[in-house]
């Protein structure tokens, strides 16, 4: 049987893993590749990618593919003012990872980075 309340949990504990949330918040207003968001957070390719199939699969986030690069933003924005008003209820100053900067990688393949890259 099919609940509200259960539909709610199953997004929540999704969004409350810590590498989710820093994801989710980095992704914020713009859309990023793996290689940044590796860059950005610090974390290994393979973590990221992994939290990323996650959030896929229940919808958190979209993808957009660039030849061989996919690139990942929020499937509903909205969605930060859930992380912005418990920050704020609670104190919680999130400034240094909303709205990350995704600057030009060296020797990053991607078309962020590679204004060349793909194109034959």
């Amino acid at each position: 049987m099919f609940s509200p309340v259960i539909k709610l949990s199953e997004l929540l504990t999704c969004m409350s893993q810590p590498a989710r949330i820093q994801i989710l918040l980095g992704i914020g207003t713009q859309e990023a590749c793996v290689c940044h968001l590796e860059a950005a957070l610090g974390m290994s390719q393979a973590s990221i990618s992994q939290h990323l199939m996650i959030l896929r699969k229940s919808n958190l986030v979209v993808t957009r593919r660039d030849g061989r690069h996919i690139f990942y933003s929020l499937g509903k924005p909205a969605l930060l003012d859930v992380y912005k008003l418990v920050a704020i209820t609670y104190g919680i100053d999130l400034s240094g990872l909303e709205n990350l900067t995704f600057t030009p990688i060296p020797d990053c393949p991607c078309p962020q980075c590679n204004t060349e890259a793909d194109k034959k």
